[in-house]
């Protein structure tokens, strides 16, 4: 290997970076020249991108095939839902922390069902155990009164914070943007971290790290209820950006739209579930405009053809598998500056 292939997989590694960034900057500077419907559909954009970050976690990185992150999105929503207009609270201080909660309960009573038994489950057990369960809950919302059934709870009032309301616009987009960013960088920072080193062997050789001793299942229930919070999150952020939520927001279909979202951009990258929300969302909408019926089709064969011919998404396509495995630890930033050369000098 020459000092020249060798620097170009030197500047491989550094391309997620780069997207992070570029992205970063895109959406800071979109409102400035956006109109008030596109700066709606970015907020919408932002506010799944964290329902897209929880499935990532606990495909991408522990993983494990859930079909039921739209559970934790809709149950968190409709509890935001309902005590907005059943009790009038509408503190962003309380709804915040109640979609966080009610995310972590939820997942905690899948955790118990599905993953935290006496074996450890199957990848089929879990996709099965959890699409189940999120078909459920969408047939009990559908008919129970209570809850509005099949036309759901509308009219949901706006989020307030400090006895002012957070109106639709720029305002509700840099609180999601705000909320989305720091949910990225401590995702970003727990999956580099010997934490998700760990996540990273069971991942790939999840029967060796409980030879060594590793609580597999432990880890596991534990990404599981993260994500269950963060797509929490998403929900209650969700239903009061569309002062609407239903049953769709709980049901099979939301969480398949998940899968595509990550399968599209790319698995285990954070980065790549963004990425995929964005452009699918926004092919989705440009096609329906084109075809009212039959967009569904054609965007059904570009996501096949992508997972298909690559398989980690349109990220693999920058971004050299090295780079999406990660490194973890602390870096030795004097050993990593030598290390080029010597290795340079050593191959060649």
């Amino acid at each position: 290997m020459s000092k020249r292939s060798l620097g170009l997989i030197h500047k491989q590694r550094r391309m997620i970076p780069r997207i992070e960034a570029l992205l970063l900057t895109a959406f800071l500077v979109f409102p400035v020249w956006a109109d008030d419907f596109w700066i709606l559909f970015a907020t919408r954009v932002l506010i799944v991108g964290l329902l897209a970050l929880s499935f990532d976690l606990v495909w991408g990185y522990a993983g494990i095939l859930s079909f039921g992150q739209a559970l934790f999105f809709g149950m968190a929503g409709y509890s935001c839902a309902l005590l907005a207009t059943k009790l009038g609270v509408t503190s962003i201080l309380v709804m915040l922390p109640l979609a966080l909660a009610v995310g972590l309960i939820v997942a905690i009573v899948i955790n118990l069902l599905v993953i935290l038994g006496k074996r450890i489950p199957t990848t089929v057990f879990v996709a099965l155990g959890t699409l189940t369960g999120s078909y459920v809950v969408e047939r009990l919302a559908r008919g129970w009164s209570y809850v509005g059934g099949q036309n759901g709870i509308p009219s949901l009032p706006r989020l307030t914070v400090g006895g002012y309301e957070i109106v639709e616009g720029k305002g509700y987009y840099y609180m999601a943007l705000g909320i989305l960013l720091a949910v990225y960088v401590g995702l970003r920072y727990l999956t580099r971290s010997q934490f998700g080193l760990v996540l990273a062997g069971i991942r790939l050789q999840e029967a060796r790290m409980a030879f060594f001793g590793y609580k597999v299942q432990s880890y596991k229930g534990m990404v599981f209820a993260l994500a269950g919070m963060i797509a929490g999150l998403s929900g209650g952020l969700y239903a009061f950006h569309e002062g609407y939520v239903g049953p769709g927001q709980l049901g099979p279909v939301l969480s398949t739209q998940a899968v595509l979202y990550v399968l599209f951009g790319g698995v285990g990258t954070l980065v790549g579930g963004l990425v995929g929300v964005g452009i699918i969302d926004l092919f989705s909408y440009l096609l329906s405009q084109k075809w009212e019926t039959g967009w569904p089709i054609v965007l059904g064969m570009l996501l096949l053809v992508v997972v298909m011919f690559r398989p980690t998404g349109l990220i693999g396509l920058v971004v050299s598998e090295r780079e999406r495995m990660g490194s973890f630890g602390k870096r030795d930033r004097t050993a990593s500056a030598k290390r080029p050369k010597d290795a340079a000098d050593t191959i060649s």
